[in-house]
């Protein structure tokens, strides 16, 4: 894995990250389920403009269109919308943690229901990262923790996970920022219906606001997206995905300097543990193959 890899992968985690910060600033000031629907409305715009650009088509394969309306759906209506969602009462710091689960979740699913090999390394992640789930819950639990809200966060981890294994073996080809871009506006769609449906539209216009949302928009919206693809054409989906171990250091860091929330001893162990579980499940893929 030569520096430039490195560096992307760093980045691409950090970005990852912060967006549960930037979501806990927006949800603070004006409707969840709107905020997530126009940002993807926009952030579609955007791709499917640079992607028109470059000379990429609206002509998607079978797989092309699947991987759009699965991502749509489960990425960007289910698993940010209940997260956005979730957000109302859940700190950026706990979303980010049980969020960056779903390598575990992935993992462990394809172990037991699709019978995959899972060296003894795997199975040491698998139980590390329940052991640090744990200890991070039986904290927050004896603190007050919404557990609807913590719900939700689990929901939306499961569908990511759902939607990640759905599409195994399968290759997007070309008109990769086309399929981003059309994949924005699927899950604005429903999000927008559910908003219609259960919001009151009141929004409180800040400057923090508009950073945020400006921010989410562009860097975790298009930006990362297309650092990740950009990564696993350079090292490849395995390696790749071993950054993934760094994203509950970020998301509890990030949280705790831009928004000020405190994390207690527990929260500090188990953020170390699942961080080590990710890495040995990941680490053990790599032996694997």
């Amino acid at each position: 894995m030569d520096f430039r890899a490195i560096a992307m992968g760093l980045t691409f985690a950090l970005i990852w990250s912060s967006a549960f910060t930037s979501a806990r600033i927006i949800v603070a000031d004006a409707p969840p389920l709107a905020s997530l629907a126009l940002r993807f409305f926009i952030s579609g715009l955007i791709g499917v403009a640079i992607a028109r650009a470059l000379g990429q088509t609206w002509h998607l394969t079978r797989d092309q269109w699947r991987a759009t309306i699965i991502f749509g759906i489960c990425q960007n209506a289910i698993y940010l919308g209940l997260n956005f969602y979730a957000m109302q009462t859940v700190e950026a710091s706990l979303a980010s943690i049980i969020a960056s689960v779903m390598p575990l979740m992935v993992a462990f699913a394809g172990w037991v229901v699709f019978r995959d090999k899972l060296p003894a390394l795997g199975i040491i992640g698998l139980v590390l990262g329940i052991a640090g789930v744990v200890i991070i819950m039986s904290a927050r639990i004896q603190s007050g923790v919404d557990i609807y809200g913590v719900a939700l966060c689990v929901i939306a981890a499961v569908a990511l996970s759902v939607a990640t294994l759905s599409m195994r073996s399968m290759s997007t080809g070309g008109n990769l920022m086309m399929v981003v871009g059309l994949q924005m506006f699927v899950g604005a769609v429903p999000l927008a219906i559910a908003s219609a449906l259960t919001e009151t539209l009141r929004v409180n216009v800040t400057p923090e606001l508009i950073a945020a949302f400006v921010y989410t928009t562009l860097a975790p919206g298009l930006l990362a997206t297309w650092i990740w693809f950009s990564l696993v054409a350079r090292i490849g989906a395995t390696k790749a995905a071993t950054f993934h171990f760094l994203n509950p250091f970020f998301g509890v860091a990030i949280a705790a300097v831009l928004l000020g929330e405190r994390l207690g001893a527990q929260d500090i162990v188990g953020v170390v543990i699942i961080a080590a579980g990710i890495l040995a499940v990941q680490l053990s893929r790599q032996i694997k193959t």
